[in-house]
């Protein structure tokens, strides 16, 4: 599976950027390449937290497996 990043130059410098399918992943850096690098620890650190989330919330009944996700 493939997700979107988008790059918007900032008013300030540097870009801005987030990730189309999961909006709540969303950094910056001073190039593309440096923002691209902080947007996959943020989109990391943004599944981690919903697992979290979901651990704490989830029935003790439910049955928890992973997933893959074939391209």
């Amino acid at each position: 599976m493939n997700l979107t990043a988008v790059y918007e130059p900032a008013a300030e410098g540097g870009f801005t950027c987030w990730v189309e399918e999961i909006p709540a992943a969303i950094s910056e850096g001073e190039t593309i390449e440096e923002a691209e690098s902080n947007l996959m620890e943020a989109l990391k650190l943004v599944l981690e937290c919903q697992r979290e989330l979901s651990d704490q919330t989830r029935s003790p009944a439910s049955l928890k497996r992973s997933l893959e996700l074939a391209a």
